[in-house]
């Protein structure tokens, strides 16, 4: 089971293999993949700091716990439909954000991100909404 907090649904669906250090980069990809080649693989939703943040680098200022990321989180779920404390399997979200989301949602939801700019996490909710699942990095 992994912990994840609201906002790295979204990330999930835009991940392309970048991030903020080497670290970071494996330890997504190996979440990433988890979930890309077992769907039923089981999510604990949390507030606050999940395994992703773990491996973000300690080379300034630590944003995973920034009042704004916690509104992130919070939107997220409850465009979901979600909410923390809640255990599902990655199955389960992918079928809410065929449900309640669009790509156009990254826009005002995730307004502030600094990875928005890539368009990524766009076309990772359409391949959702398409049934393809997660993109297979590379």
């Amino acid at each position: 089971m992994y912990k994840l907090r609201g906002h790295h649904i979204f990330c999930l669906l835009g991940y392309r293999g970048m991030g903020y250090s080497q670290e970071y980069i494996e330890n997504m990809t190996r979440l990433h993949q988890t979930l890309r080649d077992n769907p039923k693989t089981w999510i604990y939703l949390v507030e606050g700091p999940d395994q992703l943040c773990e491996k973000y680098p300690n080379s300034g200022e630590y944003h995973c716990k920034d009042n704004n990321i916690y509104e992130r989180d919070s939107a997220i779920l409850e465009k979901l439909g979600l909410k923390i404390g809640q255990i599902l399997n990655w199955e389960d979200i992918e079928s809410k954000i065929r449900k309640y989301i669009v790509p156009s949602d990254i826009k005002t939801v995730c307004e502030n991100c600094s990875w928005r700019s890539y368009g990524v996490c766009e076309e990772g909710i359409q391949e959702i909404l398409e049934g393809k699942g997660l993109r297979e990095v590379k």
